[in-house]
């Protein structure tokens, strides 16, 4: 497998595409690429999905695995520094489905910050950082029914404490 399994979608970024990514970064990541298995991940992040796709019953939103290679990359590996990453793709994110998008890149950010703490944010990149409540309430507004929620169980799995209070005390 490699980029042509994506490329294959030509502009489609439906469910089929969702899938393929999904896929893809398994593949990326079973054979040592963290960076690159992340990278697949945020394009399964982009697919446009409206929530009731089938795929997404047994394949939800890519949260817990970004959580996952962020916590079992090898030190070995490279991943650069996924703060950053996460925070430029937010904060310069196109159309289209912009908003979608970039709440979905900063949810990501968030996770980046609790799973690898000792990544910095880039000191160069003039960015207002978002609270945990406004990453919770922009997938709300801008994401699939329930994509908040599911983020934030992730945030609770991470952190051990309750997601949904991390969003209300406003923490993270």
């Amino acid at each position: 497998m490699d980029a042509r399994a994506l490329t294959a979608h030509g502009a489609n970024r439906d469910a089929a595409f969702y899938h393929t990514a999904l896929c893809y970064a398994h593949y990326l990541w079973q054979r040592g690429l963290a960076a690159r298995a992340m990278l697949a991940l945020d394009r399964a992040l982009g697919a446009d999905l409206r929530g009731d796709e089938p795929i997404l019953a047994p394949h939800p939103l890519p949260y817990r695995p970004m959580a996952w290679f962020l916590r079992h990359a090898p030190p070995t590996v490279f991943i650069g520094n996924p703060r950053v990453h996460f925070q430029h793709l937010a904060d310069r994110m196109n159309e289209p489905r912009r908003e979608q998008r970039r709440w979905r890149i900063w949810a990501c950010w968030q996770i980046a910050r609790l799973v690898r703490p000792e990544f910095p944010a880039d000191p160069k990149h003039r960015v207002t950082e978002p609270s945990v409540t406004t990453i919770a309430a922009q997938l709300t507004t801008h994401g699939i029914p329930g994509e908040a929620a599911q983020w934030l169980d992730v945030l609770n799995e991470i952190s051990g404490n309750s997601g949904r209070q991390l969003a209300a005390d406003g923490k993270g």
